[in-house]
């Protein structure tokens, strides 16, 4: 009796020892958006929802702890919504000190900088779920940050890879007057030459017509010019361009940010097991997922895959693996995810959609490339001054 509870005892210090030996490892990530104010636009579109980004990131945790509970990993998430640019700044400096360095953002070009610049004297990562802007990923590289939200070349490139493969390859160009719109019709006409599409003719929609009233007799005339395949829209706000389908001179598709739009993410896309994703999130948030949700849940779990195989919660050490040859990401689009080593852009086949369905998903087979048909979209190495780095 006396050895049976002698070995009792024994076992449960070896079993505490045990505990002891492997510690729950405590993951903490930020969220912070800010969402600046916009006039008013001059149709009455559904609005974006205030929590874009922020149900993305929390179904990303939910999935991390998922997963964590079997391996000691507990991740915990705080976020909030910025009121004005000074207020980012304050709160991520807050963060920082409170030791919370692996940092999800929704923040313009301009705060997203400011962050990654806070981030490189903390030792911290920034993840950029947020910002299109391409000069983020070829001139104003930034320390400590991961891109996965896709640029606005990706975007336009996946559009000009189909319109290539359908031969739709006469463009008329629309675009607003805003600096996002201007942004992205350069894209439009960057993959243009890329794709060996023509331009037949860009024109700028700059008028405060409400086109609610006069789109049918306005737009035939403004689309009035040589023939086209394609109307390609450049109206990110949403001013005018869902106005311009079946309202042009000659019946011709509309793409864009209007009509047929390449995206991160949509409710029509179901193939890969993405239908569970979907269902869970509408669990969560009773709405679809968005560009921004899906931007941010592949950022949250990028953290916890790299917390996974590294066994670490170490910035540098999870940075380390996130931009190598072995790191890989289920991300529901049909191929395994990484990220492009120079400019830390998140690797990712682009949907095309309409409302009500999934048309294409780039890249496209006969569309090669040395390393992955992936970085047939948006900027290659060759045409990237960046080499993404983390400094401490």
């Amino acid at each position: 009796m006396k050895i049976m509870t002698t070995l009792a005892v024994l076992f449960c210090c070896l079993s505490s020892l045990a505990v002891n030996a492997n510690p729950t490892l405590d993951i903490k990530i930020g969220f912070i958006a800010y969402h600046p104010h916009q006039a008013p636009v001059l149709s009455n579109l559904i609005p974006e929802p205030d929590d874009r980004g922020f149900k993305g990131a929390e179904l990303g945790l939910k999935d991390n702890n998922t997963t964590g509970r079997f391996l000691k990993q507990h991740y915990t998430l705080v976020s909030e919504l910025a009121d004005s640019p000074e207020q980012v700044s304050t709160i991520v400096k807050g963060w920082l000190k409170q030791g919370i360095t692996l940092l999800v953002t929704d923040l313009p070009s301009a705060q997203l900088q400011q962050i990654s610049a806070l981030a490189t004297q903390h030792n911290a990562i920034v993840f950029n779920a947020g910002s299109y802007a391409n000069e983020l990923r070829t001139e104003q590289c930034l320390e400590n940050t991961l891109h996965t939200l896709p640029s606005r070349a990706m975007l336009t490139d996946a559009l000009a890879q189909w319109a290539n493969f359908r031969r739709l390859k006469n463009w008329l160009v629309i675009k607003g007057d805003t600096e996002e719109d201007i942004a992205y019709a350069d894209s439009i006409k960057r993959s243009s030459k890329r794709f060996g599409i023509n331009l037949i003719a860009e024109k700028t929609w700059d008028f405060d017509t409400d086109l609610r009233r006069t789109a049918q007799t306005e737009l035939p005339l403004f689309t009035q010019t040589d023939e086209y395949d394609l109307v390609v829209v450049a109206d990110e706000r949403g001013d005018f361009g869902e106005y311009v389908q079946y309202n042009t001179w000659y019946p011709r598709p509309v793409a864009g940010t209007s009509g047929l739009k390449p995206v991160a993410w949509h409710r029509m896309v179901e193939q890969w097991g993405a239908a569970q994703l979907q269902s869970r999130f509408e669990k969560l948030s009773s709405r679809w997922m968005n560009d921004k949700d899906y931007a941010a849940w592949a950022a949250v779990r990028t953290i916890g895959e790299a917390v996974t195989q590294t066994r670490s919660n170490a910035p540098e050490e999870l940075f380390s693996f996130i931009t190598s040859d072995k790191f890989q990401l289920a991300g529901f689009k049909g191929r395994k995810l990484n990220y492009r080593p120079w400019s830390g852009q998140l690797r990712q086949p682009i949907p095309l959609v309409h409302p009500k369905s999934l048309v294409s998903q780039p890249p496209l087979e006969g569309f090669l490339h040395p390393v992955t048909e992936l970085d047939t979209l948006g900027f290659d190495k060759p045409e990237s001054s960046c080499q993404v780095n983390f400094r401490s």
